[in-house]
């Protein structure tokens, strides 16, 4: 069975600890494994302007750290 990511919007502070956790990201946005933030939206999420947001979900490995390092459960495999 496919997992799906899941963002809940009202739950995430901002923090961006699961969006830099991600290896795919940071893969494909080595920048954004230092913290800066995301310089493409070619990486699966990205925190922009207090909103996070799901840019290419489809390349989601289904890794769960985003999961297991975001405090707020903001997101999540479901």
């Amino acid at each position: 069975d496919e997992m799906e990511l899941k963002v809940n919007q009202d739950r995430w502070l901002g923090g961006g600890v699961g969006v830099v956790s991600c290896p795919v990201n940071a893969r494909i946005s080595p920048e954004n494994a230092g913290g800066k933030g995301s310089k493409t939206t070619e990486t699966i999420m990205m925190g922009e302007n207090g909103f996070i947001k799901l840019f290419s979900p489809d390349k989601c490995e289904e890794c769960g750290t985003c999961q297991m390092f975001c405090p707020t459960d903001a997101i999540w495999l479901e």
